[in-house]
């Protein structure tokens, strides 16, 4: 009778190595496509609640004031503009007007009774369609 030994393996093959980076790629991939969306839609939703807050110092600032601040710095500062400076009863925006989450200026277009706040979004470019804009008449 003979006498069988079990053979026990001691490493890996390649093609098992290989399997096994092949799934962590795959992995990576859908992880990182996945993240890059939601970072995006977080960037987003900061702009927006951003332009919103920035939108009710601007309302306050119109209720009391009579009238629109011709800058986004009307809201931080008295302004030398307002026909009743005793009207004023900022400051309005308890901080500094941040950036937005790319980096760049918000920008305000006051016009008439209403105004406009504009993101340029991830580009940068103003018009595109990654911009992000609040107007007076939207929450």
């Amino acid at each position: 009778m003979r006498k069988q030994r079990s053979r026990r393996r001691a490493a890996f093959t390649l093609l098992e190595v290989l399997l096994v980076l092949i799934i962590l790629v795959i992995i990576g991939g859908i992880v990182t496509v996945n993240f890059v969306g939601i970072q995006k839609g977080a960037q987003d939703d900061t702009a927006r609640t951003q332009l919103n807050n920035i939108k009710s110092g601007i309302k306050l600032y119109q209720l009391q004031v009579g009238t629109l601040p011709s800058s986004l710095e009307g809201l931080r500062e008295k302004p030398n503009d307002i026909a009743d400076p005793t009207r004023w009863k900022g400051p309005y925006f308890d901080e500094d007007i941040p950036a937005d989450p790319w980096g760049n200026d918000y920008k305000y277009a006051p016009s008439g009774t209403g105004f406009e706040l504009r993101s340029a979004g991830a580009d940068g470019q103003e018009g595109s369609e990654d911009d992000v804009v609040v107007t007076s008449g939207t929450v």
